[in-house]
């Protein structure tokens, strides 16, 4: 509704521009409306548009010398010919900016097709699981950004995996498909999640250390905060592995709770600070019951007076919500709470054991 009230501007304008030409004093001049109608039209109309609307308001102003007897009047003829300049003016400025639109739809695409690669679309049902996720980036126009997430069924149950890439830009996203790559290969063959985690710690350091650098340079400091969850097709339970992320939350017959690591691991990419190996929390996880990873963005999302967003709480109201509508009031919130200014990129995983399998 709004696009078309926009784009009949410029024809209004011209209006106007003929209307303060035929009915106010001679010395109100309607160059000014019928110049902005022009250049309107190369911001709101397709080329076809622009080209009418210059040529309308060179008509109007044409029409207005011959109605005031004008025709020798050499400042009217200089009025027309600066109209006639800034039709031409508009006519180039629509095909530029019509060049940079196709240029941004490219990109745009480029972009997605990249997020096909990377962040795979999380199957619906797997094992005797069914799965949902939201991811939402803090620029408008990007697409992917350091935060993942995987999710794979594998002879020892579903195992989930969600992540956070320290830093922005194409490096965090080249980081990011590193470890999901890791991931999908390795979660069929770690006989647990602690060899699971080691061997992701084992790709990321080799990955890293690909590329010189120095202590203190961005390469040497890049790490990811990781969570792993596994949950058995037969047994109701669900095990994580924390590696300097934020806990998961546990939704039980409309209780939510942390699920509080006894003995966290450091972020990946940092495997010189495990010492005693990769610690298993085990919670129960009946039919009915949900899991979510997040990623920090969620838990630090402000409000316009700077209060972070109370992520438990309002997802206690949801609980007993199916997956997909669980995020869909969590995304529509978040963008509430925020009002519409995300800070930082935002990635969640839910899992719910089903009734019946």
């Amino acid at each position: 509704m709004r696009g078309r009230l926009l784009a009949v501007l410029p024809a209004l304008l011209l209006f106007i521009g003929l209307f303060v030409g035929l009915f106010t004093p001679r010395d109100v001049r309607p160059d000014a409306f019928l110049a902005t109608a022009m250049v309107s039209a190369a911001a709101l109309l397709p080329l076809w548009g622009t080209v009418l609307i210059g040529v309308g308001a060179c008509a109007v102003f044409v029409g207005l010398m011959v109605d005031f007897d004008s025709l020798r009047d050499a400042t009217a003829y200089s009025e027309l010919a600066t109209l006639a300049a800034i039709a031409a003016f508009a006519v180039f400025f629509n095909r530029l900016l019509g060049r940079r639109a196709h240029q941004l739809v490219q990109v745009r695409s480029v972009a997605e097709t990249a997020q096909l690669a990377v962040l795979h679309p999380v199957p619906r049902h797997l094992g005797p699981v069914t799965l949902e996720s939201l991811y939402l980036a803090a620029a408008a126009e990007a697409r992917i950004g350091g935060d993942l997430y995987e999710a794979m069924h594998t002879p020892h149950g579903v195992r989930l995996l969600i992540g956070d890439v320290r830093g922005k830009g194409l490096l965090a996203i080249q980081t990011a498909a590193t470890l999901l790559s890791a991931f999908r290969e390795a979660a069929h063959d770690a006989p647990d999640l602690p060899h699971l985690a080691r061997r992701l710690e084992t790709s990321m350091s080799r990955h890293a250390s690909q590329y010189p650098g120095f202590p203190g340079s961005e390469i040497a400091e890049r790490f990811i905060t990781a969570l792993l969850a596994e949950i058995p097709d037969d047994e109701p339970v669900v095990k994580t592995v924390t590696c300097g992320h934020p806990p998961p939350l546990l939704l039980h017959r409309g209780l939510v709770r942390e699920v509080q690591p006894a003995d966290p691991s450091p972020p990946l990419n940092l495997g010189m600070l495990v010492s005693d190996g990769y610690h298993v929390d085990l919670a129960p996880f009946h039919p009915g019951d949900q899991i979510l990873l997040y990623t920090d963005g969620v838990t630090e999302t402000r409000d316009r007076s700077g209060a972070f967003y109370p992520f438990a709480a309002r997802i206690r109201s949801w609980s007993g919500e199916a997956p997909h509508q669980l995020l869909e009031h969590l995304h529509r919130d978040l963008i509430a709470y925020s009002g519409g200014e995300l800070d930082d990129d935002i990635a969640v995983l839910v899992a719910r054991r089903r009734l019946s399998t």
